[in-house]
């Protein structure tokens, strides 16, 4: 299980500038355990849109979203809803972002944060991966995550390794940037990485002390 945060609002609507109409994607995994997901949250994050001035073409919480192919069956039955929205806020951990941006060719942003765990709790296994920053950046990298496609982690673009797509680290694999360049020029958004995105704080790696105190971080806690 992945623990994530909702994201302030103002930081939500920071990134939504200029998107005026969104379709939200919600999870009804780990975000529900964590308390902060399902379709009351969906429903609370459209009425919190909506009262800002964004037009929601429509919503929809499905159980797991970083099953891509659980996820594709769901999405295509609201494929009218999600064509007239110029992007998707998705309510769930890294992994089901990027799941989202993998699945429909619409700009994926994140609502949440992925909280640090210190090591892999049990997730649907696929080949996106979330390495729990506590800080995720997701929205200036047309949902593919630099941190786990990069053998760098680079937060600015590619090295000067790369070479024909292919990474320095590791010929056999995709550069990240190469797939994050290639993403944002299929749906349009090469403007988003005029951004300039600040070192990582490494603080936010560490769990807080509120939630390793608390049955999230460990139901066989005593006293959780």
């Amino acid at each position: 299980m992945l623990i994530v945060e909702p994201k302030p609002i103002e930081e939500v609507l920071s990134f939504l500038e200029g998107e005026a109409s969104i379709f939200i994607a919600a999870c009804g995994g780990c975000p529900v355990g964590a308390e902060v997901g399902g379709e009351p949250k969906a429903l609370e994050m459209k009425a919190q849109l909506e009262n800002a001035g964004k037009r929601v073409t429509g919503y929809i919480t499905i159980d797991f979203l970083c099953n891509k192919a659980l996820s594709g069956l769901h999405l295509a039955r609201h494929i009218s809803e999600i064509e007239k929205a110029s992007c998707i806020l998705v309510l769930s951990c890294g992994v089901g972002v990027q799941a989202i941006a993998n699945t429909v060719d619409k700009p994926a942003y994140p609502a949440f944060n992925t909280l640090p765990m210190r090591g892999v709790p049990g997730v649907w296994q696929s080949t996106e991966r979330c390495n729990q920053c506590g800080d995720c950046l997701l929205y200036l990298t047309g949902g593919l995550c630099p941190i786990t496609l990069c053998a760098k982690s680079l937060l600015n673009g590619s090295c000067g390794g790369t070479n024909n797509g292919k990474c320095e680290v590791d010929p056999q694999l995709d550069c990240g940037w190469y797939l994050i360049y290639e993403r944002l020029r299929r749906i349009g958004r090469f403007e988003i990485l005029k951004r300039y995105v600040p070192p990582k704080d490494f603080q936010r790696y560490m769990p807080s002390a509120e939630l390793r105190n608390s049955r999230l971080w460990a139901l066989e806690r005593k006293g959780a």
